[in-house]
């Protein structure tokens, strides 16, 4: 799996003095670059070929400002033009936080999705996840 260190901000807390729900997607999206640039090397926006379809998101623990939190990405279901990617996010050796992202390859002058070409699929099989 592909790891991202994140240091959380102060202002990532909620009322209640632990990291707030929202923060975890910002995360997750941050942490799918390495995926991006399977797709994507130059990550040039003006030829971008994804698009988020789908987000979904298990809290699993309390998540506390002042102690990073590890990101883990890989890759779940490929199928003929989207790719599932998997995230953990650990915190103090424990897991806090688990979702699920579903990218599309995307041509957006049809706005049509597009078959995943085979040297992409064999980059994405490279970093196979169980998605359970």
């Amino acid at each position: 799996m592909f790891e991202y260190e994140i240091e959380p901000r102060f202002n990532d807390t909620d009322a209640l003095g632990h990291i707030s729900n929202t923060a975890f997607p910002v995360w997750f999206e941050q942490a799918r670059m390495p995926i991006f640039r399977l797709f994507h090397p130059s990550l040039d926006v003006e030829s971008w070929p994804l698009i988020l379809a789908r987000v979904e998101l298990d809290l699993k623990a309390q998540t506390y400002w002042g102690s990073p939190v590890t990101i883990r990405s890989g890759i779940g279901r490929v199928g003929t033009s989207s790719c599932e990617v998997i995230q953990e996010a650990w915190q103090n050796g424990r897991e806090v936080a688990r979702g699920r992202g579903v990218l599309i390859h995307f041509d957006y002058d049809s706005e049509q999705s597009i078959p995943i070409p085979d040297d992409v699929r064999a980059r994405l099989a490279e970093h196979p996840v169980d998605s359970a």
